[in-house]
């Protein structure tokens, strides 16, 4: 079973799968990170939707490229949660199912592409004190744990 964070799913709500994949990027003794700056400031790990037919791979690398402008290599799974919310941008009440993933950060290539997205880089404790969502902040608790 893979974890809830957040809200729970509405009774008089349709929901519709939303899977994306999502990535820890360390740089040296600090993290790459995401914020989407409209309506508010968001700080997020940078991935997102997986499109039909698209694999989960290809989606990650896409979604960090247009989030943060970088190129990534290794990708390995850290775990997986959900989050039934409603997505603005698309008009949609959706269950987000979020694999994230642990890779290396390669080379900066260009600016974000996706639009209100601006490129962070955090240290870990200003991660978890900003990241805008309980189950990235999960998965991000739960690598550093890792570390020691």
């Amino acid at each position: 079973m893979i974890r809830r964070m957040g809200m729970p799913p509405q009774k008089n709500r349709t929901y519709r799968l939303r899977p994306g994949a999502y990535a820890i990027l360390p740089l040296k003794s600090r993290f790459l990170m995401t914020a989407q700056v409209t309506p508010e400031i968001d700080v997020q790990l940078p991935g997102g939707g997986i499109d039909p037919g698209e694999s989960p791979m290809h989606a990650l690398h896409r979604e960090v490229m247009e989030e943060i402008g970088w190129r990534i290599a290794a990708p390995r799974r850290l775990g997986a949660f959900r989050r039934f919310v409603f997505m603005p941008e698309y008009d949609l009440w959706a269950e987000k199912l979020c694999t994230v993933y642990v890779a290396r950060p390669v080379r900066e290539i260009a600016p974000p592409t996706e639009p209100d997205h601006v490129t962070l880089v955090l240290s870990a404790s200003e991660c978890i004190e900003n990241l805008g969502n309980d189950g990235d902040r999960l998965m991000f608790q739960r690598y550093l744990a890792l570390l020691t």
